[in-house]
């Protein structure tokens, strides 16, 4: 089977061929024959009941400084033309996330988009994630000072982190005895409208956070990302180094509890993180992390991530 695929993402000339786990799709849908079209969000246009997108065919290889060759500018009929979107642009996710998750819903009877659009746009990862709060820390969700004043009080230690936020960008430990909860309170109004999260400090964050991938519902494998010294984040993009690991009895349950929910709803590349054996986030919008779980576990992610969208595509008929 060979599939017309375009690409929703970054610019490619910010690729990091040695980690990116869009670039690694792309590489390996190549041999089987996918062609592939890059664009951006800001590249899609509807008109009268059509979207398209003007897009560049695009074919990679793993060489760094020379990763991508592109050919001539063309609009492509997203409905009509392509087999496959891929939406892989990283978050913020914004209103302009949430416009094109609302463009490309407007095609899914006609081409398989992946992740499902309207799925995304309904599991934004702090607050999906509250659909399980079994399994999750102690968490508030608040805009008020006095709200998370309580809170850190019965606590004693916490995190507080924007809601939309990614990469671990923005996210701060307050201790115990430290006085500048009030301080990030007015910083994160000031910042952002929405309200922001507030959960329990988990120490055992230093031993690391684990990233588990499921492929449509199915564990495909996970690494355990380690935060640098003084640090409490552990996502490689603030520093974070990653290392082999084994699913926990635990983590074992929650991906057993999270699989058929999430293949439900369309979402089939997710990325979950877990600290501690408590879930802190369901990542569906561009997550990451399967270069480096293929490189310790000598598995084939971006595989099973085709074989699944291949088997898609089939049963659309």
């Amino acid at each position: 089977m060979t599939l017309r695929v375009a690409v929703q993402m970054d610019p490619m000339e910010t690729i990091n061929v040695a980690g990116d786990s869009t670039f690694a799709i792309m590489l390996a849908g190549q041999p089987r024959g996918h062609q592939f079209f890059h664009y951006q969000a800001g590249d899609l246009c509807y008109r009268d009941g059509r979207v398209s997108a003007a897009a560049r065919p695009v074919t990679v290889q793993r060489v760094t400084g020379d990763h991508f060759s592109f050919g001539d500018w063309q609009t492509i009929d997203l409905g009509e033309d392509i087999d496959v979107v891929l939406m892989r642009q990283d978050p913020p996710f914004d209103l302009a996330y949430i416009t094109a998750t609302h463009l490309l819903e407007r095609i899914q009877h006609q081409t398989l988009v992946v992740n499902d659009p309207a799925s995304v746009r309904n599991a934004p990862e702090k607050l999906f994630v509250l659909d399980y709060a079994q399994f999750m820390p102690p968490t508030m969700i608040t805009r008020r000072l006095e709200d998370a004043r309580a809170f850190h009080e019965e606590h004693g230690e916490v995190v507080v982190k924007p809601l939309y936020g990614n990469a671990g960008s923005a996210v701060f430990h307050v201790g115990r005895n430290d006085a500048n909860l009030a301080a990030l309170t007015e910083l994160f109004g000031q910042v952002w409208r929405e309200p922001f999260m507030v959960q329990a400090f988990l120490p055992d964050v230093s031993k690391g956070d684990k990233r588990i991938v499921l492929v449509d519902g199915k564990v495909a494998g996970a690494i355990n990302r380690l935060p640098k010294a003084g640090e409490i984040r552990s996502n490689l993009a603030a520093g974070g180094s990653a290392n082999a690991t084994e699913l926990t009895a635990r983590e074992r349950e929650i991906c057993d509890v999270l699989g058929p929910e999430l293949a439900k709803r369309g979402l089939l590349f997710v990325g979950i993180d877990v600290i501690a054996g408590y879930l802190t986030e369901i990542n569906v919008t561009s997550p990451t992390g399967i270069v480096a779980i293929d490189r310790f576990n000598g598995t084939d992610t971006p595989a099973l991530i085709w074989d699944a969208i291949e088997a898609k595509v089939l049963n659309r008929g």
